[in-house]
């Protein structure tokens, strides 16, 4: 990479660092920390939490979701604006009103304590893999860059990022969402603006060359279980997903802790509520156009490097049969999508669609041949962006995005971090080891606790790659927890819940979703909320009337 690409990412990078620590005022005592003495601005707190949906995941992940799949994706944010809607009117002012530092504290005031730490611990697990997943996306930028292992790549990005969570606190944390958000979208449309400019069609044409290779099929109403990116799983399963997230996971609720005021923790949320989904749109687009700037010019048969490197060694001959073929079926896909664009009809269509098949069909028989050679998943959806960033975009705008990039990722991993650190000192460390300590004592603590958190996502992080696309795998991850939690909140708001019901339901609520995911793995992960959530009130409830404490 160019030395002036380097000079912008090293230069925006310590700017970032400086500033957040700068601003970390405060954290000589647990509730300045943790959150921040409840100070922020709405606006900056919403940006912050946009900010952790918008990190180095969506960046790569979900860009290479476009690129794949097109716009089906951004189905999965429908429910979305109803959760924020929800949440705004019900746990927001409950949790900003008990004055807690987790939201789990708030359990132990409705139910015990057992509930408390069943799921907290819940918590810990499920964000503590994420975190991994958020950690392996920049990682994947620099395997690519400079061929190491991801495991090296994990430790560029891990080691400084848990130094900075670690002495700045949720303030430097919040502040340094702020500037990522500016960066991460002036980065994406510079680089909307770029594919326009390279691509010999038209944006009409281009479009429409991706709306025929089904790209821009934005609406899915069919009702099926096992399809994830529908309408219905949006509706439906996304808003229990996000209602879960936003209203229990206290890497988010700590970001609305902050606020200063309830409606201003409203305001936070119905900040994501508005530019959500625009925001998702408008990445996915970048994808969906990466995705046609191939058709016109030449691509690998594998965009991983490590994958493709290892494939040349091992197989070189059937490699090269493989690729001979596929560079010949690219050169009829171009003259297909070409004539396309002079003009759609049914029989230019078809010829392009076949030729498209062809193409992918070429790629997946490359890609089992990798997955053959190298013991592990192939599918090098998270290597896409990378590859048209480092090989496409010109000298400065390669650096501005992999400054992104890495500003996204410290941020929201900095986020998830400070998370976890709170929900195991005050959950557990706080409630059963140490009840009474000085604040000194509690922040020496967190700090620690930071730390090991941190090696956790790291080693989470070296899987995380292989696994597909980040985007999903952060996702699946989350809802294997994410409805169970979300019906233990649902039975607090219920006056007849009791504790035995409540704790019960959460066993019963992830005993379901267990039972769903590895018994009927065709059934889409996002449909696993609405199983834990629903699961857990029904049992809960009826055990709450039968067996009255």
């Amino acid at each position: 990479m160019h030395w002036i690409n380097w000079v912008i990412v090293v230069t925006y990078l310590v700017y970032v660092v400086w500033d957040g620590l700068r601003r970390s005022k405060g954290t000589k005592e647990i509730e300045g920390y943790f959150l921040a003495n409840r100070s922020l601005p709405w606006w900056a707190v919403g940006l912050s939490v946009m900010a952790t949906q918008l990190s180095a995941v969506t960046m790569i992940g979900t860009t290479g979701q476009g690129a794949t799949d097109g716009l089906r994706f951004v189905q999965f944010y429908f429910g979305l604006p109803l959760a924020m809607v929800i949440l705004g009117v019900t746990l927001v002012p409950f949790l900003h009103g008990a004055k807690v530092f987790t939201a789990y504290e708030f359990l132990e005031k409705r139910f015990d304590a057992k509930t408390r730490s069943l799921t907290s611990f819940l918590f810990l697990v499920s964000r503590g893999m994420s975190c991994g997943a958020i950690v392996s996306a920049p990682a994947i930028v620099f395997s690519s860059i400079f061929g190491w292992p991801i495991s090296y790549s994990v430790a560029l990005i891990g080691i400084p990022t848990v130094i900075y969570t670690v002495l700045g606190g949720v303030q430097a944390v919040t502040w340094a969402d702020v500037k990522q958000m500016f960066l991460i979208v002036g980065a994406l449309l510079a680089i909307v603006v770029v594919l326009l400019t390279r691509l010999p069609v038209s944006p009409d044409d281009a479009l429409s060359i991706a709306g025929a290779a089904g790209r821009m099929k934005t609406f899915d109403f069919s009702f099926t279980l096992k399809e994830t990116y529908t309408f219905w799983s949006g509706i439906i399963g996304g808003t229990f997903l996000m209602l879960s997230y936003f209203g229990t996971d206290q890497s988010q609720v700590q970001r609305y802790l902050t606020a200063k005021s309830v409606d201003e923790a409203r305001s936070s949320l119905l900040m994501s509520a508005y530019w959500k989904i625009p925001l998702q749109a408008l990445v996915l687009l970048i994808g969906i156009l990466v995705f046609v700037f191939y058709l016109f010019q030449p691509q690998p048969v594998l965009f991983n490097p490590a994958h493709a490197q290892a494939v040349q060694a091992a197989e070189p001959a059937r490699l090269a049969a493989i690729d001979q073929r596929f560079q010949a079926a690219i050169g009829i896909r171009q003259q297909a999508a070409m004539d396309l664009a002079k003009g759609r009809d049914p029989v230019a269509d078809e010829a392009f669609r076949a030729a498209d098949r062809d193409v992918q069909a070429l790629r997946t028989e490359a890609l089992a041949l990798a997955s053959d050679v190298t013991k592990e998943p192939s599918r090098d959806v998270n290597y896409i962006i990378p590859h048209f960033v480092l090989n496409e975009l010109p000298l400065g705008l390669a650096g501005i995005f992999l400054a992104a990039v890495m500003a996204a990722a410290m941020s929201s991993i900095a986020a998830e971090l400070n998370s976890l650190s709170t929900a195991t000192v005050i959950d557990f460390y706080r409630r059963w080891v140490r009840p009474e300590a000085s604040d000194t004592h509690f922040l020496n603590v967190s700090k620690i606790a930071t730390a090991v958190w941190g090696v956790f996502a790291c080693i989470v992080a070296t899987y995380a790659a292989s696994l597909g696309s980040l985007i999903e795998v952060v996702n699946r991850f989350g809802s294997f927890f994410y409805g169970s939690i979300l019906g233990v909140f649902l039975l607090a708001m219920i006056k007849r819940a009791t504790a035995l019901g409540a704790f019960v339901g959460l066993l019963s609520g992830m005993a379901a979703v267990g039972a769903v995911s590895f018994g009927l793995p065709e059934v889409s992960f996002l449909w696993h909320n609405v199983v834990g959530a629903v699961t857990v009130l029904a049992v809960g409830g009826v055990l709450s009337v039968a067996v009255r404490r």
